[in-house]
């Protein structure tokens, strides 16, 4: 069965799913956007979500062409429309059509769309055995040239860093930043356990506030557990005794090698693994 597509108001068909060339999306990658899980039949976590695409757009200038009400309306008719009960909803917003210069504000109307479909980032297997990974040679944008806090549709620095990964036959590969410190992975944010404390880089470090990293780093302390931002260095990774990425899509996933170097024992952690389970549960618990 085709998706269908929510296009600038309503639902086409994915083949009629199109925008201008001319979009500033497309030409420069002006935009923003998020990536949002079904579970259940229940989008997770929306209210936050909302909160950071709304957040980047006013960063940037942007004017998302709904209100909130309308796009939380319009997100669950996509849904709905395409039978998601586990699947992933792509909601990007770009400038929308201009002109062939930089000028943002030539374009009139932005361009709002949203993707309702299915989505297996990693194999399951690879939550059990874990992951290996590398540190790229990509330097993370700076911080003052683009917002972390922002999710643009500028994933170019990103991209270049998972071509690294993936040409040393790797999934993910670690990006630092102009100082040398960790800020993230390509797609998801880093958490490392040393002496049974967890530490994650700050939000200024470079990384994406994560929406699935700010529910591990509550689900933890509700654990018990110390969680500690602090600026991490290449050192640290080769050290900890275990090592973990979260993000929308791979939700909680231990790694258990870095640039060779073997992380713990080999094998995601028991930290990890309680941390894994504990976002499954909220995951599927009862809540929107």
């Amino acid at each position: 069965m085709a998706l269908k597509i929510w296009l600038d108001g309503k639902l086409v068909d994915e083949a009629d799913a199109k925008v201008s060339v001319f979009d500033h999306g497309l030409l420069y990658g002006d935009g923003v956007f998020e990536g949002i899980r079904v579970y259940d039949g229940r989008v997770f976590e929306l209210e936050a979500h909302l909160r950071r695409l709304y957040q980047s757009a006013k960063v940037i200038r942007l004017e998302v062409a709904m209100d909130k009400d309308q796009l939380v309306s319009a997100i669950k008719q996509t849904v709905e429309a395409n039978g998601i009960v586990n699947g992933y909803i792509r909601l990007v917003v770009t400038r929308g059509a201009g002109t062939l210069g930089l000028n943002p504000f030539i374009c009139k109307n932005s361009c709002l769309i949203i993707i309702a479909d299915k989505i297996q980032l990693y194999p399951e297997e690879l939550y059990e055995t874990g992951m290996r990974i590398v540190s790229a040679t990509t330097v993370r944008n700076h911080p003052l040239a683009i917002p972390p806090q922002v999710k643009s549709l500028n994933y170019l620095n990103n991209i270049i860093a998972k071509i690294e990964a993936l040409d040393n036959n790797v999934p993910e590969a670690i990006m630092y930043n102009h100082e040398g410190y960790v800020a993230e992975a390509t797609g998801d944010n880093v958490f490392i356990v040393r002496d049974g404390v967890i530490y994650t880089p700050p939000v200024e470090a470079g990384a994406l506030e994560g929406i699935t990293r700010n529910i591990v780093i509550r689900l933890a302390r509700e654990q018990n557990l110390e969680v500690v931002e602090k600026n991490l260095t290449r050192c640290d990774l080769y050290i900890c005794d275990e090592f973990f990425l979260t993000g929308t899509a791979a939700e909680v996933i231990g790694i258990v090698e870095i640039d060779g170097r073997t992380v713990g024992d080999g094998r995601p952690g028991p930290i990890t693994k309680r941390l894994r389970e504990k976002f499954f549960e909220y995951a599927h618990g009862d809540r929107r």
